[in-house]
C-alpha cells in the first residue's frame, strides 16, 4: 500500500537547479499535486457498494458453486481496495497524515494487510527500486531478478528459481496468502506501530469473512471459494505490481545515480486507456508515481505527458509498453535471470 514523503525528496528540492527541481516546478505550476478528495470519495463509496452487492450476491445464492464467479468478482473488489490503501499511504487522498492513515488501517484490515507493515517495506522500494541492496520488492526467496542472485539459491528455491517464468503466474495464487502472513508475523512480532490495533484490524474482519463463508457453504465448497479468492486476488495484486520494475535495470552500490534517473530509469509505464488506470489502479503511470508518490492518482495520466516531455528534452530514456508487452518483457527476464541454474538446458522461448 504506500511510501509516505521520506521515500523520495520533497518538490521543493533545495537543489534549485538539478533536472528534478526544474521538473518540480513544471509540475507544481500545473497544479498536479493539489488533493482531488472529491475523486477519492466516489472511489470509495462505488468500492463499497461492489462489496456490499458480492455480499448480498453470496447469501442469496447460497449453497451453490456459481458461488466460484461470487469469489472471482470479490477478488476484484478486494484488490481495488488495497489500491486505496496504497494511495492512502502515499498520502495521495488528504494533506492529514492522521486521515490518510484512517483510511488505510480500514483499508488494510478489509484486505488482509498490515497497513503499517506494508507502508515501511514500500518506502524502502521507493527509495531504492530495483536496486538489488536495498529494495525488498526484488528480494524474494522464490525469485531471482538476476543471473548472480539465482546463484545463491539453495533447495527447492533454487529449482523453482530455475524454471520461475513457467512457474510466476502460479506462484502468483499464494501472494494474497503470504501477504496475510507476513502482515500477522510483523503484528506479532511487534514490528509495527499500533500491533494492537493492527491486530484487531486483522483478525475482526477476517473472524467475520470465514464465519459467512462457512455458515453459508458447505465445508469443500467453503474451501474452494476461499482459494479461488485468495488465489485470484494474489494473482491480480502481482500483475498489477510486476510489470512496473520487473526487467528493467538493476542497480547495486556501485552505480550512483540522481534520484529523477534512479525513479526514471528503473520504472516502466503501462499505455492504455482509462480502463487500464481503473485495472490497475493509476500504478500504470509507475515513472509518474514515483518520482511524486503524494501524486493523487487521477493527476497522474496529465503529469504524464509533462515527465515524457521531460526526459526527452534531457536525454534521459523513459519507457513504456503495452500491458501484454511488459510482461512478455518480464518472463524474458525471470527466464533469463534463472539461465545459470539450467546449465546445458536448451533455451525455450518465452511467448511474446
Amino acid at each position: 500500500m504506500t511510501a509516505s514523503e521520506t521515500s523520495s525528496p520533497d518538490v521543493a528540492d533545495p537543489q534549485r537547479g538539478s533536472d528534478f527541481a526544474r521538473l518540480s516546478r513544471e509540475i507544481r505550476q500545473a497544479g498536479l499535486l493539489e488533493r482531488r478528495r472529491g475523486y477519492y470519495f466516489a472511489r470509495m463509496a462505488i468500492n463499497v457498494i461492489l462489496l456490499a452487492a458480492g455480499g448480498v450476491a453470496f447469501a442469496l445464492l447460497g449453497d451453490s458453486w456459481w458461488q466460484l464467479l461470487i469469489a472471482a468478482f470479490l477478488a476484484v473488489v478486494f484488490t481495488q481496495f488495497a489500491f486505496i490503501g496504497h494511495d492512502a499511504g502515499h498520502k495521495q487522498i488528504f494533506r492529514s497524515r492522521r486521515r490518510n492513515n484512517i483510511v488505510g488501517y480500514l483499508h488494510g484490515g478489509i484486505t488482509g494487510i498490515s497497513y503499517l507493515w506494508w507502508v515501511g517495506k514500500h518506502n524502502l522500494h521507493h527509495a531504492n527500486p530495483n536496486h538489488e541492496d536495498h529494495d525488498p520488492d526484488i528480494d524474494l526467496p522464490a525469485l531471482a531478478f538476476s543471473r548472480d542472485q539465482s546463484r545463491t539459491k539453495r533447495g527447492i528455491y533454487r529449482w523453482i528459481t530455475k524454471y520461475q517464468a513457467f512457474l510466476f503466474f502460479p506462484l502468483l495464487l499464494l501472494e494474497a496468502v503470504m501477504l496475510r502472513i507476513a502482515s500477522v508475523q510483523a503484528v506479532v512480532r511487534r514490528e509495527v506501530k499500533r500491533p494492537v490495533l493492527e491486530a484487531v484490524l486483522l483478525t475482526l474482519p477476517l473472524a467475520g469473512y470465514l464465519t459467512a463463508v462457512f455458515l453459508v457453504l458447505p465445508p469443500l465448497l467453503a474451501v474452494v471459494f476461499i482459494a479461488v479468492h485468495q488465489g485470484l486476488m494474489g494473482v491480480y495484486l502481482g500483475c498489477s505490481f510486476a510489470p512496473n520494475h520487473k526487467g528493467m535495470p538493476i542497480l547495486n552500490k556501485e552505480q550512483e545515480v540522481d534520484h529523477l534517473r534512479k525513479q526514471v530509469l528503473t520504472s516502466r509505464n503501462i499505455s492504455g486507456g482509462r480502463w487500464v488506470d481503473g485495472l490497475l489502479g493509476g500504478l500504470n503511470y509507475q515513472i509518474e508515481h514515483h518520482l511524486f508518490p503524494h501524486m493523487p492518482r487521477p493527476n497522474l495520466r496529465r503529469a504524464q505527458p509533462i515527465v515524457e516531455s521531460f526526459c526527452a528534452r534531457h536525454g534521459i530514456p523513459y519507457s513504456k509498453s503495452s500491458l501484454r508487452s511488459s510482461y512478455a518483457q518480464v518472463l524474458r527476464h525471470l527466464h533469463d535471470a534463472g539461465a545459470p541454474l539450467r546449465g546445458r538446458t536448451p533455451s525455450v522461448e518465452i511467448p511474446g
